[in-house]
């Protein structure tokens, strides 16, 4: 049996994974996806799917790679992802197939722990560390016994906690192979084991970050592979523009002045005065910060002149030359000791990289980029391309293709230059057929494309409402007529409702709001993203009233408009405040409409309206997760169904029915199950 043959018989009703797993349905999708990715790999050359919720994209493309017999890279949008992938998925499809096959994961270094920076955090004199004892305690206890070094595996550890980077080490502060500890490092032999792997799980952070400082063990890793597959696909861009600019932050700045300190204190006390040094870089670097004392914090200041928008001229001018004069007195503290100790050499090497960064964001902006200075806590001056379609082109495809071709394994051709393969599936890439909001910001207009619908009855299984009467986003009681429809509907659903907004300010206002009407007075248990760690607010979501406690309605933002999964229904109410198109005032956005501007096109037709279809989507395929779901969708933005643009809006939602008025929406809600309960997804849905 050929390899297209055995991937094809894979998905059928006889076949390996309904005979492996007896709640596997065969969905024609699924196999159209499988033997399309299939055959890339034996052909070679990219692939764009996008797969509908409930395809099964996951085994669509792991089946094939996995068959293949050769070396595959997959890469995911989040270490949750990576962590299913590693530790269900593949396990689960080699143990099905009975394959002789190696699986590394790998992640970035701020997910190891640093033996040698826990030693390090014990001894240090800081006060701060006492708060923190408890923690550090735990992970010493951990660190005697993990394989793996991976802090995912330390339960009750929140991933915000101020401990982890006392623990791990990043790009700037790792000693390299001086280090004590580097033989026995767990970044080292995460990538020595990725190195002898036949599938490397990452993610695309990782995946940007090497292009970008060729440091995370990639460069060695990838022209090895025959196959590169990119799931949830569509935040490539946007990783990609992160790490692939400058960036330059006074938390990055501080960092190095307290490393800078503690090093020079407990390795060459006396030679230096490490206090005024310290100071004095301390003190330019707060001065900077305080030069956009004035702005909003949150706020993206425009940068098309020589000094940022909102920032005094003269104040911008003596701060960074303060900077600039700080971190030479710095470096040449560190010249008169870098023999005694690693440490020195290395922070020498980070204060030449801080002072490299500097006179770039002194000269003007590179060709195809734009700059801006976020302003927060504290402040990070950006210079990002407006998209990775060079990068895609110039250090991706052609870069690996140039590797020498491995050994043929059973049909699958080796990697020769024109036979790697390259696949990016995402159940949300465009509204188009061609799907050039993807396509073209990742310059893979040349690809193979493939779309395939989700087998979800979503007319049977769901509804579309735009409430009546609701007023016009920019309408200043807008924020609190949403408030006010989802305390009437949550309080009669029993909760099981999820507000999605498209900024902090509503999500502040709405939750507010249904906390006092709601949550106060003990009816339903009000959640609001940011109170608590993400994964605690979605397990209790989850959870609901299933084990006898109150009915959750959850009002947040930014990342749980995707990547959230409440099968069953936890979840039947969707609630998006309004059309989510991207901010006109955000800098990049800014610099991306001119350009389409400059090339002749409408920069609303072209970016804002496809952005807005795209984030709309996502945030609407949170309802429907499995195929036993049922729920409603409401989006409360009469522009929906009162703008022209507004049946593109609606093209790219799933085919639900439509309700018009109040009264039928409230029919509609009645319908729904009024018993909360959380189904667990299925291997089918996989």
């Amino acid at each position: 049996m050929s390899y297209i043959e055995s991937v094809a018989s894979a998905f059928t009703p006889t076949g390996v994974l309904a005979n492996a797993n007896s709640q596997f349905k065969p969905r024609a999708g699924q196999t159209e996806m499988a033997l399309a990715v299939a055959e890339t790999i034996a052909a070679g050359g990219e692939l764009v799917v996008e797969a509908g919720t409930g395809v099964g994209k996951t085994y669509a493309y792991l089946v094939p790679v996995l068959l293949s017999g050769q070396r595959a890279l997959v890469s995911t949008a989040t270490k949750a992802l990576q962590d299913q992938l590693f530790s269900r998925d593949i396990p689960r499809l080699i143990d099905a197939f009975n394959l002789p096959i190696r699986v590394a994961l790998l992640k970035g270094r701020g997910s190891y722990l640093c033996t040698q920076r826990l030693s390090q955090a014990r001894q240090s004199s800081d006060a701060s560390l006492r708060v923190h004892a408890h923690a550090l305690s735990k992970i010493e206890t951990w660190a005697q016994s993990t394989r793996t070094g991976d802090l995912s595996e330390l339960s009750g550890l929140d991933d915000r906690s101020p401990v982890i980077p006392l623990v791990t080490s990043n790009r700037d502060n790792c000693l390299g192979s001086p280090c004590p500890q580097f033989k026995s490092c767990h970044v080292n032999l995460a990538r020595k084991e990725a190195m002898a792997a036949d599938v490397v799980v990452i993610n695309h952070h990782l995946f940007f970050a090497d292009l970008n400082v060729r440091e995370t063990g990639m460069a060695e890793l990838l022209p090895s592979v025959q196959a590169v597959v990119f799931d949830e696909a569509h935040q490539l861009n946007e990783i990609g523009i992160n790490f692939l600019g400058r960036h330059l932050s006074t938390s990055q700045l501080l960092e190095l002045t307290r490393d800078i300190l503690g090093a020079g204190v407990q390795l060459a006390r006396g030679l230096v005065d490490w206090n005024l040094i310290c100071s004095v870089l301390e003190k330019s670097t707060r001065d900077l910060r305080l030069t956009a004392q004035h702005a909003r914090p949150g706020s993206r200041l425009r940068w098309a002149e020589p000094i940022p928008d909102e920032i005094e001229t003269a104040d911008w001018l003596t701060a960074m030359a303060q900077l600039e004069v700080a971190l030479n007195a710095a470096q040449a503290a560190l010249d008169t000791v870098s023999e005694m100790a690693p440490d020195f050499v290395r922070l020498h090497e980070r204060v030449g990289l801080q002072l490299k960064l500097l006179q770039d964001f002194q000269a003007p902006c590179a060709e195809g980029s734009v700059r801006w200075v976020e302003v927060g806590t504290q402040m990070r001056l950006v210079e990002s391309p407006l998209d990775i379609s060079r990068a895609v082109q110039t250090h991706m495809i052609q870069r690996v293709e140039q590797a020498p071709s491995l050994e043929k394994t059973q049909d699958v051709a080796s990697p020769t230059q024109a036979q790697r393969a390259w696949v990016f599936t995402s159940a949300t890439l465009g509204e188009d057929a061609q799907m050039r909001w993807f396509t073209e910001p990742c310059g893979l207009g040349d690809a193979r494309k493939l779309r395939v619908a989700s087998p979800f009855d979503y007319e049977l299984m769901s509804a579309l409402y735009v409430p009546q009467g609701m007023p016009k986003p920019n309408d200043f009681n807008h924020t609190r007529s949403v408030a006010s429809w989802v305390e009437k509907y949550a309080r009669q659903l029993g909760g099981r409702t999820l507000v999605l907004t498209t900024t902090l300010n509503a999500m502040r206002n709405i939750g507010e709001a249904l906390t006092a009407s709601l949550g106060h007075s003990g009816e339903l248990e009000i959640l609001v993203q940011g109170q608590g760690p993400k994964r605690r607010l979605m397990e209790r979501f989850r959870e609901g009233a299933s084990q006898g406690g109150l009915g959750c309605v959850l009002v947040a933002s930014a990342s749980f408009w995707e990547g959230f999964d409440v099968p069953g229904d936890a979840l039947q109410l969707v609630v998006i405040d309004k059309l989510p198109f991207p901010p006109p005032n955000d800098p990049l956005v800014e610099a991306r409409s001119l350009r389409l501007e400059l090339m002749g096109k409408s920069s609303f037709s072209d970016y804002s309206v496809p952005e807005a279809a795209v984030a709309l989507k996502q945030g609407a395929g949170r309802l429907i997760r499995s195929e036993t779901d049922t729920g409603l969708l409401v989006v409360c933005d009469p522009r929906l169904t009162g703008m022209s643009y507004g049946k593109r809006l609606l093209a790219c939602l799933p085919p639900m029915r439509k309700i018009s008025n109040e009264a039928d929406f409230e029919l509609a809600l009645t319908q729904l199950t009024k018993i909360s309960t959380t189904i667990p997804t299925s291997d089918s849905q996989v």
